[in-house]
């Protein structure tokens, strides 16, 4: 399994699967930290690295970067 991204938390981690999952791009979460105790992001902590079979790494890392973008959930927040 390869890191293609690094989310800023749970919430950000799990849209992020469910963009791979809709290209049947098998992930996984990983974080060091609970998710219950830091919902927050400290110095790394709380971070949540979105991983893939390193034979889906650059189809995964195209499709999150041509379809999130996460500037665009803070300007809805903002609305």
């Amino acid at each position: 399994m390869i890191e293609v991204y690094k989310a800023k938390g749970e919430l950000e981690a799990q849209i992020i699967k469910g963009v791979l999952d809709s290209y049947n791009i098998p992930c996984i979460l990983r974080s060091n930290a609970a998710s219950s105790v830091h919902s927050f992001v400290f110095d790394g902590m709380g971070e949540v690295r979105v991983m893939v079979p390193e034979s889906f790494a650059e189809e995964a890392a195209t499709i999150i970067n041509s379809e999130y973008q996460p500037d665009s959930l803070s300007q809805q927040e903002e609305e």
